[in-house]
């Protein structure tokens, strides 16, 4: 309940940080360009399961050739009371997973060679469960309608710079008419990265709601916490080619393939693993699954 409330705040302030920006601004013909960035993700949002899946070369399965894989995802999609979602396999040595798809209907969950290797069966299932609550809180509808207004901030505001730099605002030797130039290429550098900063927080407000509705669908918490400690060891040793190619589309994964600390963990899609697993040890107590 409280990282949904914290979503809704979140996506409350990206919309202020929009409509405050667009007042203070309000250009002649700029939601043209708006336009264009909402259209952009409009069609990430309604293709973003098979552009993701083929960015990644995942290779769908069936039951027949991965039948305790599927077992696993059908059983925790029935106690989650959503459709099965389907099942790929990555060609990766790196261990991480990911769910896309833009509601439970259209649900994808796909996984590396290398989790599957790394984990236990146990383990295994608590990471599914974590994607298969992404796909049961609609995160990704979530994250794009974030991604979405943060795009169109950003749209607006480079559309400012570049007119500034080639004149196309006003830039008079007015005291008055400078000032307000000057406040207006400010306000264009802030705002968009005022709105990346909390369209991240989303994302990791999601992550932690994926962490706490997963140990509530597996049933035992203490089996993500000891994944997701595997995870981010296994991330530490193994090269970040899964990424290497479309690093936007690293916060997908379970475990962020890109880290960061200090002032980067900022600008990071997940919360800090010790931090997620934190949470999850607490969760196991409450439910004596230690």
């Amino acid at each position: 309940m409280i990282n949904q409330f914290k979503t809704l705040v979140l996506l409350g302030v990206l919309t202020a940080i929009l409509v405050g920006f667009g007042g203070a601004i309000a250009p002649k013909y700029v939601w043209v360009f708006g336009a264009i960035g909402v259209l952009m993700n409009l069609v990430s949002y309604f293709f973003s399961d098979k552009i993701i899946l083929a960015i990644h070369r995942a290779r769908e399965v069936t039951p027949q050739e991965e039948p305790r894989l599927h077992a696993m995802v059908a059983e925790l999609a029935q106690r989650a009371g959503i459709p099965k979602p389907r099942v790929c396999v990555l060609n990766q040595d790196m261990p991480n997973a990911f769910a896309t798809g833009r509601n439970p209907k259209h649900g994808v969950v796909a996984v590396t060679q290398g989790i599957r290797r790394l984990l236990s069966e146990r383990e295994l299932r608590g990471v599914l469960a974590h994607e298969i609550a992404h796909v049961r809180n609609r995160d990704i509808l979530i994250t794009t309608v974030a991604a979405i207004i943060a795009s169109l901030i950003s749209s607006i505001a480079g559309v400012i710079r570049w007119g500034f730099i080639f004149g196309g605002l006003s830039r008079s030797s007015d005291d008055d008419d400078s000032g307000s130039g000057i406040a207006t290429l400010v306000l264009a550098i802030v705002a968009p990265i005022a709105a990346t900063i909390v369209q991240l927080a989303v994302s990791q407000s999601r992550e932690y709601l994926a962490d706490e509705k997963g140990g509530q669908l597996c049933g035992d918490p203490g089996a993500l916490a000891d994944a997701l400690e595997r995870l981010e060891r296994g991330n530490q040793l193994v090269p970040a080619t899964i990424v290497a190619g479309a690093p936007a589309t690293a916060s997908l994964f379970i475990v962020n393939p890109l880290r960061g600390s200090g002032l980067l963990s900022l600008f990071s899609t997940h919360p800090s693993t010790e931090e997620r697993v934190r949470r999850l040890r607490v969760q196991a107590r409450g439910t004596g699954s230690l």
